[in-house]
């Protein structure tokens, strides 16, 4: 499994000295005179390492976690602490070597994630109290705040998001004028400064001192640590299905069995308690360490490390001067008397990014029992104890308990963890952009082109922009401006590639990086009102196609499934699958088939139940490996194929769709001949096509499901048959706004998996009312019973005021949530937002306590008198769908 692309980050640091010293820099060592690559040329390795491990090893283990960096000590702390006692932990060489012992350990609690602030709180729980009151020994942990530096507006804005988001979390944070932060850190410059956020109780970590403590209060729970002693093999063996699962672990020293291997190995004179700085524009870092102030940063130019040694526990390269200045640069800016300062030592090590700067965690898709645990992008010590407790839970639980999609294995599909060019591009780009601000419109440059459906080269020429998704090029809208194509990755101009000039894509995105209405507000707002009172067509090829066949495909639907989707064939159901915990793993239609012979792609051979399941396509993959590990858990025996790739899809909507595709299908459209979610195969322009009456936007329509050679024909038959009713092309951007306006529910956003049905306002989806079980019902059963203690709402505000998602809900001035989802419904002429609630006090949420509060929004520190609704404020009676338009 190639995921992990891997880069080379640098700290220098300099001891503090008088602000009267006038001594020039004094470096340790001799500028590189060569560019260290390869790396073997300048690698330090360590000798004299111990020859054996440090304890015997045991015969067998339930878990073995491989790797004693932050998040493996973490893991099997959190595994010892849930009960788990025949636990082994192997380190190759001593604990922290790789990329912990270097690390910086800083503990920032805001993240633009409203997961990963409940991570970074649960990590400084573990550092700053648990570890302690558990073992009496102190991990180092120093709790001197932290210091964002905001040179711009935009940056500044940023910074207001987090601050509202840290007030649902209890966090205390701060905006303080340039003058204010020369008082809390007199030696900053900020005469360049437009303000800055400051965290009281983010703090630092200490390596050693963390992994030491963790290890210490996990043996003392009854888990063994084991160091000198690397992992050499893994035994798998292959079930009854066909599946490969863990059988043991090998190493120099013997062979440990095991059902379950855990990959935590990674790839990788002042005032005193002065806080922590993070200047993003800078790119630059500081933390106080010793007599020390230690500077690291992040550059456009990392160099990569293609050649990883099995050596390098505690070794370091040679600093590379020449892509290092730039940091020196801004910190000298930023703390002028660094310039008077010489520099005391050098920290040149590896780290490893990933794709989308997020780890990899979960069990691997391949392997059943291999856990992964790592690419964490030089955040694995902050992130290292909330990581390591979700971890442990889903090893011993079969999920974690927070929503962690973000950070699944299973979120990449298949075709890409396996590309070196989308592996090598996208990795650079993660770490390049490491400090950049996070806007809600942003798409990366890297790796692009990589699956197109076949309408992109159309729709290219049409003025499509597109956005990126799951590997799919997918569109987001339209300009009227001519084709803007996306191009090759110039890896912004680094390693003496050519930049791209006049590159018009990157200009459009370039534009839309703001925290207001973006430039194009009103060109989404034309596609959103023409799909409301003519007809769009949306390109939705990039969905999951799979197919559910075989001898139990039955009694696997029933259990799948939380709606009944056993009704007579030609029918479409819309539906949830869950975990077993209740929580939502995916929505989705499900089409039963009739049975028949093989009309592929468009039906598969079946003799008795088969089913056709459309599925986002940000998310295929995750839901392709749900559905696969039930099936092989539950032992049912049945065909899941994968046809995403050999048909495309588009969808019809609007009050004149019905007139548009009258005149392309060969069939009665009527409400009695073709009702709301069913389904039929029809010809389309002479092209035989499964037609969908089905909407995601709240409008009469249809969805037609294309071979892949007859995609074009059909689409053309389309767009000649709308001319005449004005017919247009729109993307996912107007999806979002037209879907939020009707309250429809986005996997990921409105409906994770720590989201129940009953809490996400889908109930309905669920067969409670009948007898048939399906997975999580038993959590549904006592949730009802109980009562809800959080419950999704809708959210509306009058002031023309963009929001994005993660703003504060007050209710009665108390902060009871945030929002998950927000955009502009142009239809009803309002921002809206949904977010999930909490009653303070601990009670039910129940309609009475939404109906008697007065709500708020709070965005970038400014609050908007909100209005709660129980149900969409547009068409709440569906009669759009049902063709009723007034």
């Amino acid at each position: 499994m190639a995921f992990l692309g891997r880069a080379v980050r640098r700290v220098v640091r300099p001891p503090l000295s008088p602000l009267s010293r006038t001594t020039a820099w004094s470096y340790s060592s001799e500028p590189t005179k060569e560019k260290s690559v390869p790396y073997d040329k300048t690698l330090k390795q360590e000798d004299g390492a111990s020859s054996g491990p440090t304890k015997p090893l045991p015969r067998s283990a339930d878990v073995v976690v491989i790797g004693g960096g932050s998040l493996g000590c973490q893991t099997i702390y959190h595994l010892a602490k849930m009960g788990m006692t025949n636990v082994v932990l192997l380190e190759r060489d001593r604990l922290t070597a790789g990329t912990t012992w270097h690390t910086a350990g800083l503990l920032w609690q805001l993240r633009p994630s409203d997961v990963e602030v409940e991570l970074l709180a649960h990590t400084r729980n573990v550092i700053s109290k648990d570890l302690e009151e558990e073992t009496g020994l102190h991990t180092g942990w120093i709790q001197n705040g932290g210091l964002f530096i905001a040179s711009n507006k935009q940056r500044l804005d940023e910074y207001k998001r987090l601050m509202s988001l840290g007030k649902v979390y209890g966090i205390e944070s701060h905006v303080l004028s340039p003058a204010e932060t020369k008082d809390l850190y007199p030696l900053m410059n900020v005469d360049d400064l437009y303000g800055t956020l400051y965290v009281p109780k983010d703090g630092t970590m200490d390596p050693a001192g963390t992994c030491t403590t963790l290890t210490r209060a996990a043996t003392a729970r009854g888990a063994t640590v084991i160091e000198n002693c690397p992992v050499t093999g893994i035994q798998v063996q292959t079930d009854d299905f066909g599946m490969k699962r863990v059988k043991a672990v090998e190493t120099p020293h013997g062979t440990i069995e095991t059902p379950c291997l855990v990959n935590c190995a990674g790839e990788i004179q002042t005032r005193s308690n002065m806080p922590n700085v993070r200047d993003h524009d800078a790119s630059v870092y500081l933390r106080l360490q010793g007599d020390a102030l230690s500077v690291g940063g992040y550059e456009h130019n990392p160099i990569f490390w293609d050649e990883v040694s099995d050596k390098f526990a505690f070794s370091l390269f040679d600093l590379d001067w020449d892509v290092f200045m730039q940091h020196i640069e801004g910190a000298i800016n930023r703390v002028p008397v660094l310039e008077q300062t010489g520099i005391k030592s050098t920290v040149c090590g590896p780290e490893s990014f990933t794709a989308d700067h997020k780890p990899l965690m979960g069990e691997a898709p391949e392997v059943r029992g291999f856990y992964l645990g790592c690419g964490f992008n030089s955040a694995g010590m902050m992130l290292g104890g909330g990581c390591g407790r979700e971890l442990a839970h889903w090893i011993i639980h079969g999920r974690p308990e927070k929503d962690m999609y973000g950070y699944d294995i299973r979120r990449f599909h298949n075709s890409l963890t396996d590309n070196t060019r989308w592996i090598r591009q996208r990795s650079h780009e993660s770490y390049a952009k490491n400090y950049s601000v996070v806007f809600p419109f942003d798409e990366p440059l890297a790796s692009r082109n990589m699956r197109k459906d076949p309408f992109h080269q159309v729709l290219t020429e049409q003025g499509c922009v597109f956005q990126e998704r799951h590997g799919w090029e997918r569109p987001g809208w339209f300009t009227m401006d001519g084709p803007a194509p996306v191009k090759d990755y110039d890896y912004y101009g680094a390693y003496d590639i050519k930049k791209n000039v006049n590159y018009k894509y990157n200009i459009l995105l370039g534009k839309e990086y703001t925290f207001d209405f973006p430039p194009h507000h009103d060109v989404i707002k034309n596609e959103c009102l023409t799909c409301r009172h003519g007809v769009a067509v949306f390109d939705m090829s990039y969905f999951g196609k799979f197919y559910l066949s075989g001898p139990d495909a039955k009694k696997a639907a029933d259990w799948l499934f939380t709606a009944d989707v056993n009704k007579k064939p030609g029918s479409t159901v819309y539906t949830c699958m869950l975990n077993k915990r209740g929580g939502a793993e995916a929505d989705l239609t499900v089409s039963r088939l009739e049975p028949g012979a093989a009309n592929l792609p468009l039906a598969p051979q079946s003799n008795g139940d088969a089913y056709y399941l459309a599925i986002g396509g940000g998310v295929a993959e995750h839901n392709w490996n749900h559905i696969r590990t039930v099936l092989q858990d539950q032992g049912f025996h049945c065909h899941l194929t994968d046809h995403s790739e050999d048909m495309g899809m588009i969808s019809i909507q609007g009050p004149k769709s019905r007139e548009v595709l009258q005149e392309v299908l060969d069939t009665d459209l009527s409400n009695e001949a073709f009702p709301f979610s069913t389904h039929k195969v029809v010809n389309a322009a002479g092209h035989q096509v499964r037609a969908m009456r089905l909407s995601f936007v709240g409008e009469l329509g249809w969805e037609l499901h294309i071979p892949k050679d007859s995609c074009l024909p059909v689409y053309h038959a389309v767009m000649a048959a709308g001319a005449k009713h004005g017919i247009i092309n729109s993307g996912y951007r107007a999806i979002d706004s037209l879907s939020i306006e009707k309250g429809y529910r986005h996997w990921h956003a409105d409906l994770r998996p720590d989201d129940t049905p009953l809490e996400s306002g889908l109930g309905f989806t669920c067969k409670l009312k009948s007898s048939i079980p399906f997975q999580g019902r038993d959590r549904l059963e006592k949730q009802k019973e109980e009562g809800l203690r959080r419950r999704i709402v809708c959210f509306t505000i009058d002031e023309k005021v963009p929001m994005f998602g993660l703003e504060a809900v007050f209710r009665n001035g108390t902060p009871v949530g945030h929002l998950r989802r927000s955009e502009y419904g142009f239809f009803i002429d309002k921002t809206i937002g949904y977010g999930y609630i909490r009653n303070p006090a601990g009670g039910v949420v129940s309609a009475d306590f939404i109906k008697s509060g007065e709500f708020t929004l709070e965005k970038m520190g400014v609050t908007y008198e909100a209005k709660a609704h129980l149900k969409s404020p547009f068409d709440p009676e569906n009669k759009r769908i049902k063709g009723i338009y007034a």
